[in-house]
């Protein structure tokens, strides 16, 4: 199970990023799939949930800005950040576990390399 994250990048605060998160080694239908992020210093945050029946759930902090999606044809996630602001500058990762979890809530069990988003202002 491996699990590549891409997309990040720097961009004035109100842009825009699409972050990607290639799976390998599993179907992605069978998944849970989220992203979160960290800043160091500061607690890890779950930012957006996508589970199998095609439910989300969204921090507080990203609703209405974030958009988390899944191919499962293509193993892909994605997770479409706009009106981007300095406070959203973290690494980002994109996680999965094939039991249920929520955020917050337990760490899904497999993780990618993790991909920086700075925003500036």
């Amino acid at each position: 199970v491996q699990l590549q994250e891409s997309g990040g990048g720097s961009v004035q605060s109100g842009g825009s990023l699409r972050l990607s998160c290639a799976l390998s080694g599993f179907p992605l239908s069978a998944y849970y799939m989220g992203w979160f992020r960290h800043t160091p210093g500061e607690e890890r945050e779950g930012v957006a949930i996508s589970y199998r029946d095609s439910s989300v759930k969204y921090a507080d902090s990203v609703k209405g800005r974030f958009t988390i999606s899944r191919d499962n044809a293509l193993n892909m996630v994605y997770l479409q950040m706009n009106s981007l602001k300095p406070e959203d500058t973290a690494t980002y990762y994109c996680a999965a576990d094939s039991r249920w979890f929520t955020v917050p809530g337990r760490s899904p069990q497999y993780w990618g390399q993790g991909t920086q988003v700075t925003v500036s202002s």
